[in-house]
């Protein structure tokens, strides 16, 4: 596999993708995005399972069954969630007069918001963005780099990844673009991601690498333990790389999935290094669980306690709330055989021993703490699977930012 570092969406073979500001914003900044794929392709999503799904959801969960979508319109800065009737209308607007644009049936449309719930759609502002960017596209492969600008609510930067792999002797590229930085804890699943390729998979297989990477990747993570109504992934692959098509679970699909699993668990680790206020990513490693599923429960608890959260952010070596979050997560483990062990790039020190903390240097577990990656080892040596989970510590600019983020 190799990391493309200056490409985009838009350098996948009959991709092109766009971001432009359309006025849902008020700071010029950019807040519509078009993604178009010149060949008919294959479309599968996870999507939020918050039971209060935005407008857009539920359009782009009926039409992502449709033949051979083709295009994807996501407006930023307003999530068209909590809006009644008018926003399923504006939704299916978005959808219609993006594929008119692009001389696409309605249904070969994906629709997706994010931004404030519970606000109409500035819905005349955004159909002449769809036409316009449409136009930009029309003789041009537009820039992926936009885009991803585009889709970006709280988020810092825009995050991107592109990576190329071979199959039948056919250069296969996945790339992708997300947003997420507040109201991250997804569940499908505010998160969003696109991802395009080039590759022949059918359907079945599609959905199969997508749900399970999802699961191993952004359902991993936890800003503030909140799901938004919005979270969705969708990916499309167009073909046009044409190999033999994967259609059953070979070398090839393996080759595709670790790929895939690569681009998503990257782009996962943006977000949370990305929360909203936040000045370190924290890694939790979870090690010799009974199940999968235990490994996954007690890593994803750790990193969602909130209390753990606030201690990082103060380099304080708290591992009582690591035991406390794990004895409430759900997963099955013997207390009595837990270590805990925190490091950095350059130091390691243990915390617990058997369920029962130790003496260790206070000033070298504060350093440990203090950079802006820190790593959480959990062994419970109960069995043979493992599972990573991926957080950020909670700050005093995260209240700063949701005390005022509508107003």
């Amino acid at each position: 596999m190799k990391i493309l570092k200056n490409k985009t969406i838009s350098d996948v073979p009959y991709y092109k993708a766009i971001g432009i500001h359309c006025g849902i914003k008020k700071n010029e900044k950019k807040d519509l995005c078009i993604i178009y794929s010149e060949k008919p392709a294959v479309a599968v999503g996870t999507f939020t399972q918050n039971k209060v799904k935005a407008a857009p959801v539920l359009i782009t969960m009926k039409n992502i069954n449709s033949i051979n979508p083709q295009a994807i319109v996501i407006n930023s800065g307003n999530a068209n969630a909590c809006t009644g009737k008018k926003g399923l209308e504006d939704a299916l607007t978005m959808a219609k007069v993006t594929a008119e644009s692009l001389d696409l049936l309605p249904e070969k449309v994906l629709v997706s918001s994010t931004g404030i719930i519970g606000v109409p759609l500035p819905i005349s502002k955004i159909v002449s963005g769809i036409e316009s960017a449409c136009n930009l596209l029309t003789n041009s492969k537009g820039d992926g780099y936009s885009a991803a600008e585009a889709i970006m609510t709280t988020d810092s930067h825009p995050k991107k990844i592109t990576v190329e792999i071979i199959i039948d002797n056919k250069p296969i590229l996945i790339s992708a673009i997300a947003k997420g930085s507040g109201m991250i804890h997804p569940n499908m699943a505010t998160m969003l991601s696109f991802i395009t390729t080039n590759a022949n998979i059918s359907k079945n297989m599609l959905s199969k690498a997508l749900r399970e990477s999802v699961d191993d990747s952004y359902n991993m993570i936890s800003v503030d333990g909140d799901t938004s109504t919005n979270d969705m992934v969708l990916i499309l692959a167009n073909a046009s790389a044409e190999n033999q098509i994967i259609d059953k679970v070979d070398d090839n699909y393996f080759k595709f999935k670790e790929a895939l699993d690569y681009v998503n668990k990257e782009l996962a680790k943006m977000i949370a290094q990305d929360g909203e206020g936040a000045t370190k990513l924290i890694e939790v490693s979870v090690y010799n669980a009974r199940t999968l599923k235990d490994a996954k429960l007690c890593a994803k608890s750790v990193i969602s306690s909130n209390l753990l959260k606030s201690a990082i952010f103060g380099s304080d070596a708290n591992w009582g709330r690591i035991m406390c979050s794990l004895g409430y997560s759900g997963g099955n483990f013997n207390p009595e055989k837990v270590d805990i062990t925190i490091k950095n790039s350059k130091n390691t020190i243990q915390l617990v021993e058997n369920g029962v903390g130790v003496s260790f240097n206070e000033n070298l577990a504060k350093n440990i703490l203090e950079e802006k990656s820190v790593n959480i080892i959990i062994d419970l040596h109960d069995g043979e699977y493992d599972a990573t989970a991926w957080g950020c510590d909670l700050s005093y600019e995260y209240v700063k930012i949701n005390g005022c983020y509508r107003t």
